[in-house]
């Protein structure tokens, strides 16, 4: 049974009694600062895409707790400048949303999600961005960033309009990255191949994967069936270096049963 919204607003203002007490007494937590915060929430934030990609609800719980605490924390150390505390925060996101929601909001009409998107990026052109990937944050890992980037750039229409055509790019891109590779020079080979991500990357869009997700699937199903290899290897007392391809295949494919 789900909390009624006076209990959720008593269980968050409990935690921000928490944190006011932890500030004032706790040595470790009087010591933060924005700064020495910003890669423990980057390290929980990947948790909890994990949790997620597990699809581990009880994870997910525990991980958003982790997330909440360091907003209210932030929040906390901007309060103590006062610069802004949790209420100036969540006052702001809703002016947020309230204007880029002019089709709930206002007399806006919407088709789909789509223009949903676009409207969106109009409206932070309207805001004073002078483009709309200034909202990409430099520090994302490639992937990510390239996948945003493209997002972006089609919500102001800047795209292909079937995946046929993004495959065909692919297709091109995989032709120019084969022609650089027998001139065997490794500056362009990098560069082909950048742009060869970079168009399956968009072609995942197109057709409704997300690419991230798609490739740590793959990261945690390799790893499960290599430690599946490892420990088959171990019941016989053998060593992966002693074994040959074709043993090692083997139990490869027994993994890949397993999955099934």
């Amino acid at each position: 049974m789900m909390n009624t919204r006076e209990q959720q607003l008593q269980a968050f203002g409990r935690l921000l009694d928490i944190m006011d007490e932890l500030r004032l007494k706790c040595p470790w937590d009087k010591k933060q600062t924005f700064e020495s915060l910003r890669h423990l929430t980057i390290e929980e934030t990947y948790e909890l895409g994990d949790a997620i990609l597990d699809n581990d609800l009880q994870e997910i719980k525990k991980e958003l707790g982790d997330l909440l605490l360091h907003l209210v924390f932030y929040a906390k150390i901007g309060a103590e400048t006062n610069d802004f505390d949790i209420a100036d925060v969540a006052n702001a996101i809703s002016e947020k949303l309230i204007y880029r929601h002019p089709h709930i909001y206002g007399d806006v009409v919407v088709k789909n999600d789509e223009e949903v998107k676009q409207n969106w990026e109009q409206l932070k052109l309207k805001e004073g961005k002078n483009s709309v990937l200034e909202g990409v944050p430099k520090a994302l890992p490639a992937m990510v960033k390239a996948s945003r980037i493209q997002e972006k750039v089609a919500g102001v229409g800047f795209d292909w309009e079937k995946p046929e055509q993004v495959w065909e790019k692919v297709q091109e891109e995989l032709n120019e990255l084969n022609a650089e590779l027998l001139k065997g020079n490794t500056d362009a080979i990098e560069s082909e191949f950048g742009d060869v991500l970079f168009s399956m990357i968009n072609y995942a869009r197109f057709i409704k994967v997300n690419p991230e997700n798609a490739l740590e699937r793959t990261n945690k199903k390799f790893i499960n069936r290599f430690q599946f290899l490892e420990n088959e290897a171990k019941k016989m007392n053998k060593s992966l270096h002693d074994m040959s391809l074709a043993e090692m295949d083997v139990f490869w494919n027994e993994a890949k049963k397993f999955e099934k």
